[in-house]
């Protein structure tokens, strides 16, 4: 079959499917007229002519009927709930050992997976580390990063022009041997006792790679407060990764020539925070 067509039987000609696709690949030449396709080989596979269309008329090979579900909005959240959601969320560095089930593991990163993505890409991978082993290794990489990153900062041809050119990079220098220091003493202050890493990556040659990666990162982090699981945003790993040019974290986790966009720390927390607070509202400039 065609990846693409309209039921002229069905079809009442509402023109929704013409004002959504972003390829402009469906035609209406006036309202109310027949509606025809212009080049459906252009098709970036979104769905949304199939979202829109009130009678099921538009068929897509890549939206079987099994696909596609009716919305209730009576279901949906109100607003207040969503404002809600989005006050609770943080990071919740308090975590027990209990592991996070992997029926909840599977919900945040099929969140992440609904996320959009430039030109409906698609070309995000998912890796979840969960062996304990791994976590260690990934703490272990981060460390060692920093380690070559401090001796580099501290060599003495290195720093008497590096401090006057970003002087605030400097401030991480005790950071990175505090990190170093209490892991030996058995505190992990990288992955905090999380029980998963959740690592968000793309092709090296994606334009829009890391843009994605946090918008996928975004529902992840949503839906893992809505499930009761602690996140964490993994800065010193991401930091880490930007800083090896051998990409060997990548490598470790099987990614071939792909980029580490994203890293999410899980864990179940020992408790749940009872408060939210107010922030200091963003300037906001109106034009």
């Amino acid at each position: 079959m065609d990846t693409i067509g309209v039921n002229d039987a069905s079809c009442i000609r509402c023109g929704r499917c013409v004002k959504v696709c972003p390829s402009q690949i469906f035609v209406q030449e006036k309202a109310g007229g027949d509606v025809t396709l212009h080049k459906p080989e252009n098709c970036i596979l979104c769905g949304h002519c199939v979202a829109a269309c009130p009678t099921g008329s538009v068929n897509h090979a890549e939206f079987p009927a099994e696909r596609v579900h009716a919305v209730d909005y009576g279901a949906m959240p109100t607003p207040e709930q969503v404002e809600l959601l989005l006050a609770v969320r943080r990071s919740n560095r308090a975590l027990s050992a209990r592991p996070v089930s992997q029926e909840l593991l599977d919900r945040i990163v099929a969140a992440a997976d609904r996320a959009p993505t430039a030109s409906n890409a698609r070309q995000l991978g998912y890796t979840l580390v969960t062996d304990a082993a791994q976590l260690r290794a990934v703490t272990e990489y981060t460390l060692g990063i920093f380690g070559t990153l401090e001796k580099r900062l501290l060599h003495p041809l290195v720093r008497p022009w590096l401090s006057r050119l970003v002087p605030g990079v400097y401030r991480y220098v005790p950071v990175f041997k505090r990190l170093r220091r209490e892991y030996a003493e058995g505190r992990d202050r990288v992955l905090r006792g999380a029980t998963a890493v959740l690592f968000i990556h793309a092709p090296r040659e994606s334009r829009f790679g890391a843009e994605d990666g946090n918008l996928a990162y975004e529902n992840a982090s949503l839906m893992a407060e809505a499930l009761g699981v602690s996140q964490i945003y993994m800065g010193f790993v991401l930091t880490a990764v930007r800083q090896d040019r051998k990409a060997k974290l990548a490598a470790m986790l099987g990614l071939g020539d792909r980029r580490i966009c994203a890293v999410m720390a899980l864990g179940m927390p020992q408790f749940r925070y009872p408060n939210y607070i107010d922030r200091a509202p963003a300037p906001v400039t109106r034009k």
